[in-house]
């Protein structure tokens, strides 16, 4: 009997376990043993993982986060390990493993496959900032997520005449932020891909006053930079070089009150936004990505990534996918503009 391995490697988000269901259904149509690997690579690194069955993957459609586990290991980043990831290929005797996970998790998956390891990828970032697909499961859901919370913060604002700050998801792409800030009404919508003016804020927020409007909803990506900096939680690094980000909208809701003199508060979504059951989008979207992955192994495809393009599931190359980040493009921020202030 042929093995296939399976891991999710980088932040948890809903639809990840739809692909994981659809891989193994897939597989098993094939007469092939599926191997989840726990905790991403790290799970490869260590040989660890769950043999995975029907039983073991009945039920979890609905299911947010990963029965497999997730982490942020790097096999590159420590000397061994990527010798112990090629042992464990070797020990299990694997046809092929399914890597899911964002630009960190393919990016090792690509340099892995470049030395001879049969891998397929299928991309999974909340951000949906990976190019080569129109989205990635899990999008889609936390969109929702923090339009639905822009939404009732809307009232407390007005009800206490208050300016309001949400900080949302975002390292470098102002996708989940954007397209929220827009579907729940905010009234600035601040983005990594452009940086903040602090003084047009106010003045937005001022004019509202001025108009009558006694309260204002800032919606801010948690990537966004002032003065072109970051805001972070600590400069500690993780195993692919980031810093943890956080606190841009308290620094921001702080400047805010003492410019225009208006209260402010803060809320950060944080974890909200990756938790909880996936969207239908996110479910059908993920198990279609299961399903090609498997036809891509199949197809001995290796090195490639699934990916949706308008209606369709196709494969691209992953080096081709991991070339740059798709960014928020300055004429879909100009029309969020048009309904500033």
């Amino acid at each position: 009997m042929e093995k296939i391995g399976i891991l999710t490697g980088g932040g948890d988000c809903p639809g990840l376990n739809p692909v994981i269901r659809a891989v193994q259904r897939c597989a098993a149509r094939e007469g092939w043993q599926v191997l989840g690997f726990r905790y991403g690579w790290k799970g490869v690194i260590e040989n660890e993982f769950v043999i995975l069955d029907s039983q073991a993957v009945s039920g979890i459609l609905p299911k947010g986060g990963t029965i497999l586990g997730t982490s942020r290991t790097n096999p590159y980043s420590k000397d061994g390990d990527v010798d112990r990831v090629k042992n464990t290929f070797t020990k299990n005797q694997l046809h092929a493993l399914v890597a899911i996970g964002g630009e960190d998790t393919l990016g090792v998956a690509n340099k892995l496959s470049k030395e001879g390891l049969p891998i397929v990828g299928v991309p999974k970032t909340i951000d949906n900032d990976l190019n080569c697909t129109d989205y990635t499961f899990g999008f889609d859901t936390a969109l929702n997520v923090a339009m639905e919370c822009i939404d009732r913060l809307h009232t407390t604002a007005e009800s206490h005449n208050r300016v309001i700050v949400v900080e949302i998801m975002g390292r470098h792409a102002g996708w989940i932020t954007l397209e929220a800030g827009i579907a729940g009404g905010a009234d600035v919508i601040l983005i990594p891909e452009i940086p903040i003016d602090i003084n047009e804020v106010c003045d937005l927020i001022a004019g509202r006053h001025k108009r009558g409007k006694t309260f204002s909803i800032v919606a801010v990506s948690e990537g966004a930079q002032l003065a072109g900096q970051d805001v972070t939680q600590t400069q500690e690094k993780d195993a692919f070089g980031h810093v943890r980000l956080g606190g841009i909208g308290n620094t921001l809701a702080k400047m805010i009150e003492e410019k225009t003199g208006f209260e402010t508060r803060v809320t950060v979504l944080g974890h909200i936004q990756r938790g909880g059951s996936p969207t239908a989008f996110d479910r059908v979207l993920g198990t279609r990505f299961g399903v090609k992955a498997i036809e891509l192994v199949k197809n001995r495809k290796f090195g490639c990534m699934v990916s949706l393009n308008g209606r369709k599931i196709e494969a691209v190359q992953l080096e081709e996918a991991l070339g740059s980040l798709k960014l928020v493009p300055q004429d879909y921020y100009n029309t969020a503009k048009v309904f500033f202030g």
